[in-house]
């Protein structure tokens, strides 16, 4: 058995494991790196990935965020013609998001070539980076997607068996547990993909692990931390609302479209239903965002029944918190006239793209208004700058003053923290014989991973290197 790690490994994005075991080639996740000049060259060097695309039987895929699986359709550019295996709703995610990656990468080389035009270049095109691929491209790859059931035995080629297990990461997430024969005992692979936390809002709680594994692949997004307790994060939350209130501006709240929006929704309105916070009205100016919550509604068994009952508590109190989901363009630049009492949910969650720079570049200079960032900043990303307290951005090549107050809750994450992982893994009755920690920044990979002999005593575990391969 030979494991290959082209993302993902000592960093949080990008995830993307070659196994070829038992005959078979196949890749767990294909995601597109984030975070700034240095991932858009490391998705550049993916134009042809560091392997056979040809020659990959089938691909597993634990989520539909992007940076597990932004390249997909990349692979089907350079002709990977198998098929792909995702839980039905994150294929009904994938749906919304691979076209809108493909669009967005369209409309940036648009924008690079008009900024060519208007420096005088003329009409060469060089030093423009063509899209990693296009709609029309993305949408084929929609073709691939197969649904597999949580629970249900899955059989992707004659060696090996495959199982969807709940995550409770975002809607549809999965853990893989994977069964490999044709070469001796039959062995079995953990993939954790992205956990989440337990006893939190929305989603269901993740899945336990099987009793033993041979080789397991786990995340450390956070496995240096914990997050705040959720009361913490309440009062945080109120806190932020209150200033802005008294103050006479705008919040402004960058979130992930899938997941975090659906979260910060949930948690508004239980605040309101508690009397916590005054009824609210609020902006979701995000299509993606939209059309990720009308997903999430229509997978009800994939919610906890907390969240249940409180969609019941919305639909018989409409006066108590009501949400325009905006649409369209021109609504959307309408909001950046409001000065005062907008409560405005928009992507993206890193700040990097979408509406959300729209809203940043209108309220940042202001210091009667705040932004409320509500989950992990890569390194690189605008988030992350606005969090490390930078008084001065580019947005739009345009430099912007930052006086709006920033809050960062910590709370929030939809990764479980280094008590829930470790919760988690408690779950093996014996310690897997091949630990690798995965998708996580170095520090916090590395950190993790002393935890595991320190806290459980396993041995044979390992960080790995990015394009580095292992043979077992």
């Amino acid at each position: 058995m030979r494991i290959s790690f082209y993302g993902a490994a000592g960093e949080v994005t990008g995830s993307c494991t070659l196994v070829e075991a038992g005959g078979v080639r196949f890749l767990v996740d294909c995601g597109m790196f984030q975070g700034g000049p240095e991932a858009r060259t490391k998705n550049v060097r993916a134009l042809n990935f560091g392997f056979d695309v040809r020659g990959l039987d089938f691909v597993l895929l634990t989520h539909a965020h992007i940076d597990h699986s932004g390249l997909l359709p990349r692979l089907a550019v350079l002709g990977f013609r198998g098929p792909i295996y995702a839980t039905p709703a994150t294929i009904d995610l994938l749906e919304v998001l691979l076209p809108d990656s493909a669009h967005i990468q369209e409309k940036e080389a648009e924008w690079q070539l008009r900024h060519q035009h208007r420096r005088g270049k003329g009409g060469s095109p060089g030093g423009i980076q063509p899209p990693l691929y296009t709609v029309i491209e993305a949408q084929y790859c929609l073709g691939l997607l197969q649904p597999v059931n949580y629970g249900e035995t899955l059989r992707a080629a004659e060696a090996v068996q495959v199982r969807f297990h709940d995550a409770g990461h975002i809607l549809g997430s999965s853990w893989l547990e994977v069964t490999v024969s044709g070469e001796g005992r039959p062995r079995r692979l953990v993939f954790s993909g992205d956990l989440g936390m337990r006893d939190r809002p929305v989603l269901r709680d993740p899945e336990p692990p099987v009793p033993e594994a041979d080789l397991l692949l786990i995340e450390s997004t956070y496995g240096d931390r914990l997050h705040r307790p959720m009361a913490e994060t309440e009062d945080e939350i109120v806190a932020a609302f209150q200033r802005t209130q008294a103050a006479g501006g705008n919040l402004i709240i960058p979130s992930f479209a899938v997941g975090r929006t659906q979260e910060i929704i949930y948690i508004l309105a239980d605040l309101v239903r508690r009397q916590r916070l005054a009824p609210l009205k609020v902006y979701v100016d995000s299509p993606m965002a939209n059309a990720a919550t009308r997903i999430t509604l229509a997978h009800p068994a994939l919610l906890d029944s907390e969240t249940r009952e409180l969609l019941d508590w919305v639909a018989a109190h409409p006066d108590k918190l009501k949400i325009e989901f905006v649409a369209d363009a021109e609504r959307s630049k309408a909001l950046n006239e409001v000065k005062s009492g907008a409560v405005i949910i928009s992507a993206s969650g890193m700040c990097e793209a979408g509406r959300i720079k729209y809203h940043l570049r209108e309220n940042l200079p202001r210091s009667e208004c705040s932004v409320l960032i509500a989950g992990f900043q890569a390194a690189g990303t605008l988030g992350r700058r606005l969090v490390d307290g930078a008084r001065l951005v580019h947005i739009f090549g345009a430099p912007v003053p930052v006086r709006a107050r920033i809050y960062t809750v910590g709370g929030l994450s939809a990764h479980a923290d280094q008590a829930e992982l470790l919760h988690w893994l408690r779950g093996f009755h014996t310690p897997p014989r091949h630990t690798f920690v995965m998708h996580g920044e170095a520090g916090a990979s590395a950190t993790f991973a002393e935890l595991l002999h320190a806290e459980l005593g396993w041995s044979g575990v390992t960080v790995p290197r990015a394009g580095t391969s292992v043979s077992l």
